[in-house]
Formats: C-alpha cells, sequence, structure tokens
C-alpha cells in the first residue's frame, strides 16, 4: 500500500502557519519574516515534503522516466548496463537516467519529486530505510544483487547478477592452478565504503577460501581501506617489499586489478608466474594490459533485458520473481 503523500496542509499545521504561507516560502515570491521561514524549512525537512514540482494532481500518469542509481557513474561498468538497458527500454518509450547515490533522506525525496516511474539501484551502501522509502511514494524499485539482500523490503524486484557464484569459481581457478596464498584487492573510496560479508563478491571469495581449505589472514591478505589507488598500489608495494608472499591476487574489479599489477611489477615480480592476477567485469581496457587480464564478465545484456521486463511487470501491476544471471570466467595471461 502506498504511503500518504505529506501536503503542504501538512507542513503548515507543523509550522503553525497557514498554508499560504507555505506556497510563499517555497515559491520565495513573497515576503515571509525570518522566523516563520524558518519554521517552515524546518517542517518541510522533518516531514520529508515532497513538493509538486510535476502536478501530483496528475496522480496516475507515467512520466516514463527510470533512473539507475549507482556507486560511481565513473565506473565504465554502470555506463554499459545503462547502454543495454536502453536498447531494450527505448522501444518501449522509457528515457534512462544515470546518478550516483547520496546516501541521505533529502536525495530521495528530491528523486520522489520528480515523479519518476522506477529506479534501479546497484550500490553496496544504499540505506535500505531509503529503498522502502521509494515504495512507499509509489516508485518501483529494482535491485541488482551485489549485496545480501535478504532482509530488504520484499516490494522490492532483484536481480541475481552472480557476483557470489562469479568470485567462488575465481577462486576454483586460482586452486586448480596451484595457487594457495591469496590476497583479496578491495575498492577504494573516499566515503569509507569497503567491501564486508554483506558484499556479495567478498562474500563468494570467502566462502570459497574456506571451501578450499585456504587460510586466509585479514590482516596480510586483505587488502582494503584506501582512499585512492595511489594509496593502494603503494600499500601493496610496501607489503610485499617487507617479505609478504603471494601467489595469486583476487581483484574486486579490473581497476583494481590493474592498480594490483603495477605494484607487483615494481617489486621486480613476474605475472603471472610469481603471483597469479584475476580481474572482474570484463572492462574494455582489460584485454590491452600487459600481460592481458584475466577476468570475469558479466552478462550486462541479459541483467538489462531483465531490468526492464521486471520493471515493465511492475508498473503493469503484474507479479514479478527475483531473476539469476551468472557469468563467466575469462582466463587470458595473467592466470
Amino acid at each position: 500500500m502506498e504511503k500518504k503523500l505529506v501536503t503542504r496542509k501538512d507542513v503548515a499545521e507543523y509550522a503553525g502557519v497557514t498554508e499560504t504561507i507555505v506556497s510563499y516560502v517555497m515559491n520565495n515570491n513573497r515576503y515571509v519574516a525570518k522566523e516563520k521561514r524558518e519554521r517552515v524549512l524546518d517542517a518541510m525537512r522533518k516531514l520529508h515534503y515532497v513538493p509538486n514540482t510535476m502536478a501530483r494532481g496528475l496522480k496516475g500518469k507515467r512520466s516514463n522516466h527510470i533512473l539507475f542509481i549507482a556507486d560511481s557513474i565513473a565506473n565504465e561498468h554502470f555506463g554499459r548496463i545503462v547502454e543495454e538497458m536502453d536498447q531494450f527500454a527505448y522501444d518501449k518509450g522509457y528515457l534512462i537516467s544515470l546518478m550516483r547515490d547520496r546516501n541521505d533522506m533529502d536525495f530521495v525525496t528530491h528523486i520522489i519529486s520528480r515523479q519518476i516511474d522506477g529506479v534501479v539501484i546497484s550500490s553496496v551502501s544504499f540505506g535500505e530505510e531509503y529503498i522502502a522509502r521509494f515504495m512507499d511514494y509509489g516508485v518501483h524499485v529494482v535491485l541488482l544483487g551485489n549485496r545480501d539482500y535478504s532482509d530488504v523490503d520484499p516490494r522490492a524486484g532483484i536481480v541475481h547478477i552472480g557476483m557470489k557464484n562469479g568470485m567462488e569459481n575465481v577462486v576454483k581457478l586460482m586452486v586448480k592452478k596451484g595457487r594457495t596464498k591469496i590476497a583479496y584487492i578491495d575498492r577504494t573510496s573516499t566515503r569509507n565504503h569497503f567491501s564486508t560479508m554483506r558484499d556479495l563478491r567478498y562474500r563468494g571469495f570467502r566462502l570459497q577460501m574456506e571451501k578450499s581449505g585456504l587460510p586466509f589472514d585479514e590482516a596480510e591478505q586483505f587488502f582494503t581501506g584506501f582512499a585512492t589507488r595511489e594509496a593502494l598500489a603503494d600499500g601493496i608495494e610496501q607489503k610485499l617489499k617487507s617479505g609478504l608472499k603471494l601467489d595469486a591476487m583476487v581483484c574486486r574489479n579490473d581497476y583494481m586489478a590493474a592498480v594490483a599489477m603495477e605494484a607487483v611489477k615494481r617489486c621486480g615480480l613476474r605475472i603471472p608466474d610469481d603471483i597469479a592476477i584475476m580481474g572482474f567485469d570484463n572492462s574494455e581496457f582489460s584485454q590491452f594490459l600487459q600481460p592481458k587480464l584475466s577476468t570475469v564478465q558479466i552478462n550486462r545484456k541479459e541483467i538489462a533485458r531483465c531490468i526492464i521486463t521486471m520493471l515493465d511487470d511492475m508498473i503493469a501491476g503484474k507479479d514479478t520473481a527475483g531473476k539469476m544471471v551468472e557469468t563467466t570466467l575469462i582466463e587470458r595471461e595473467t592466470t
């Protein structure tokens, strides 16, 4: 059931003013005493008031607009998924936007005010209370399964994109190659967003290491907490030069793999003879690195098809079920 929208009358009652005063503050077209203006603005924030920017009196009308919220819009991976989505969405009359997540209620309220038909979320940090907020206001939500969503609001659709199984297959490949001292190279982040066991890539890695009977010392083998790629490369180099013995590195994505390769080369070590390296995502540049990077192919076309089909069914009021898309190992020269 959709949550009752907060109205201008609600804001007026909370602030102890008339609806006319609220209108003046919102439109900034009449003088309002400072004390009253502040009360109105405070009420709008506390009630999470959604401005009527697209005439909600026309409720039921569709905007045919889908928003994709990602951890980073600079990452090639998300742009390629949106490109694939566009192939399916355009013929159905949808437009797609890509936006970086802002983990706060003001961000959510702003999106709701735009009457977006559907939101696709691929983020390891976006709060589940914000996901529920979208659906409370009638915005359909599809989640890409890159983290554990076992407790998420069941109104959300989920496309499982093979992160856990893909990483398990990477570890199996390393074990098959005789590698036993394997490090995990985590993402970098300036917002303190690093991998935990809720992240399905890291979870798949850790579970398969355990199943394979391989030791894993987080203090030595988990390279995480770095704000920049330069700092990560320096951290790997320092550990290797201080005597850390590794024979493989499994990286959260291809960008981290490129950083790891640079650090290994600085130490005078050979890839893959001394240290095998595996990426994830099959980015465009991965086949042009030297040596060419082994990686994991994410089936972006099928993911895109599942997203658009699921959202289209949701908007039409049809029942939907979770979808599963598998990944594929691509072995090149670094393993």
